[in-house]
């Protein structure tokens, strides 16, 4: 039997090299390649497993040359260097190793804090250059004052660790935090205008997403108080440079440590020459022990697969034996579906998720299907978790897991019913698969409804009123949008009613706010699946 070949195209340890050797999986490193795309091109069609870390950028063209690829395997959480849906769309996993680096990132973190709340680099520079100026660099203690940490999973939680550590107060914003997660962290759950009201000192632990792109804006900064200090160990984006820069100049801003960057390599950056910026060039994972670690683990996800189909950490493909599949595979897409949907609908801090499997869904692999739900539901926020890593990451966040299982009791032979408790209520979601093999959702909230859910969509919720659904549609297509489908429910003739609305095209934001300012409108969202 032919072994299966892997590429490392990056610089990983011998140790991970000496993995795939020991079982049973031929390996060519090739670090030069990373940053030859030509190369790695003409070599790629030859490997089943490609290893790579930051450097090697897997597009398209890669894609479409890796004829026999099977997996690839990010030595580290950051999955921005890969064409997830080409590789997706080609039947390729993407791995990745979402927990090997929290504790150096961390690290790194605390130091750009002390770094910046002691202007040391400049010191540094300025006492080897001859000088003495001592009276130039003023610091400020750390001990008694107030760290905001914007996202408290995993690497968030261990710097509040260190934090309190170091006797510093800490409140933290973060939606998925439950109140007695925080309360065992000792930290303090507040909103993010509370966070910006009273911190003293910022750092970032959230993904770059949508609703985090720029979280860090002039709005907010105006918001802050004077004098605060920001950290950035987690993604560039998160901080509008520009505004961040005229805070600086201005004073507004003390100081700011900065890992991560808009655009890297940062060869030019606007916040460069401010002053007390201390930068670093993404150092965040940069120590032996977490590259090592990283590489291991990547090392044994990818020959386990190659080896025995065994799937680890893969952000593309649930974690499913063969033997279920088929039966599987459709109820496992509408668990996903059900997270998602009401992921995409809950901004308050979460305390319990509960999965209700009724009929012949019950005697299944509910295990997958509830990571699959986590997975919807979390990735808004988290877009790297995968069915994996969602359970973790709802038990770092406090929030309960409940999974229920019964006989057939209403008149579907089977569903699944996903109910999620915030700290203001309770919203529940259910569907079912028909003989089709589609997903549906048949309730939401209480209401009755049947519906496909499709890529694009509106949900609005609605007074059950005369005229409604025309003035939808008049909006809707006088500004070019395609109705594709309109599926209603309502509690009771002239109460509370439902309306999923699929459209062909992005609905844009001013087109949201005349929406939601129509009579009768009690809330409109756009959803994405």
């Amino acid at each position: 039997m032919t072994k299966p070949r892997v590429l490392i195209s990056d610089a990983l340890s011998d140790t991970a090299v000496n993995i795939f050797k020991e079982r049973g999986v031929e390996v060519d490193f090739r670090p030069e390649l990373g940053k030859d795309k030509e190369a790695l091109l003409a070599a790629i069609g030859e490997y089943e497993g490609l290893a790579i870390r930051s450097a090697t950028k897997v597009t398209d063209k890669v894609l479409a040359e890796a004829a026999k690829l099977k997996v690839i395997g990010r030595a580290g959480i950051g999955v921005d260097n890969i064409d997830v849906p080409a590789a997706t769309a080609k039947g390729i996993i993407v791995m990745n190793t979402p927990f090997g680096n929290s504790i150096t990132t961390a690290e790194h973190a605390i130091a750009m804090l002390f770094a910046c709340a002691r202007q040391i680099p400049a010191a540094d520079a300025s006492t080897q250059a001859g000088k003495w100026e001592k009276s130039k660099f003023m610091g400020v203690e750390i001990t008694g004052k107030t760290l905001g940490v914007i996202g408290c999973g995993n690497i968030g939680s261990v710097v509040a660790r260190r934090a309190i550590g170091l006797s510093m107060r800490v409140v933290a914003f973060d939606p998925f935090l439950s109140p007695e997660h925080a309360a065992d962290l000792g930290v303090e759950k507040v909103e993010l205008e509370d966070l910006f009201r009273r911190a003293d000192f910022i750092t970032l632990h959230t993904p770059l997403t949508d609703r985090t792109r720029n979280i860090i804006s002039a709005e907010a900064i105006a918001k802050m108080k004077n004098g605060v200090r920001i950290v950035n160990c987690a993604r560039g984006g998160l901080i509008d440079e520009a505004a961040l820069r005229a805070a600086l100049d201005s004073g507004k801003v003390a100081g700011a440590a900065l890992d991560v960057f808009s655009e890297e390599p940062a060869k030019e950056n606007i916040l460069f020459g401010a002053p007390n910026v201390v930068c670093t060039p993404h150092l965040g994972a940069s120590t032996t022990e977490a590259q090592e670690n990283v590489a291991i683990q990547v090392a044994e996800q990818m020959a386990d697969y190659l080896t025995t189909g065994a799937v680890t950490n893969a952000l593309n493909m649930p974690s499913i034996s063969a033997e279920e599949a088929p039966r599987l595979t459709p109820f496992v897409r509408l668990a996903e579906q059900l997270g998602s949907f009401a992921g995409q609908l809950t901004e308050t801090g979460v305390r319990r998720v509960r999965l209700e499997y009724e009929g012949v869904v019950a005697d299944m692999n509910t295990k997958a299907m509830t990571a699959a739900a986590l997975t919807g539901f979390l990735q808004p926020l988290l877009q790297t978790v995968n069915m994996v890593s969602a359970p973790a990451a709802a038990k770092e966040r406090g929030i309960q897991v409940e999974e229920v299982r019964r006989e057939q009791r209403g008149a579907y032979e089977t569903y699944i019913r996903l109910t999620i408790a915030t700290e203001k209520q309770e919203r529940s979601v259910a569907g079912t698969v028909f003989a089709d093999g589609k997903p549906r959702i048949i309730q939401i909230k209480g209401i009755n409804m049947e519906a496909e859910l499709s890529e694009r969509m509106l949900y609005i919720t609605n007074n059950d009123k005369p005229g409604f659904i025309g003035r939808i549609g008049t909006l809707l297509g006088e500004a070019g949008i395609n109705i594709a489908r309109m599926q209603f429910g309502r509690d009771f003739e002239g109460g509370n009613a439902i309306a999923l609305v699929s459209v062909d095209q992005a609905v844009a934001p001013d087109l949201m706010d005349a929406i939601n300012k129509l009579d009768n409108v009690q809330q409109v969202k756009p959803l994405v699946f």
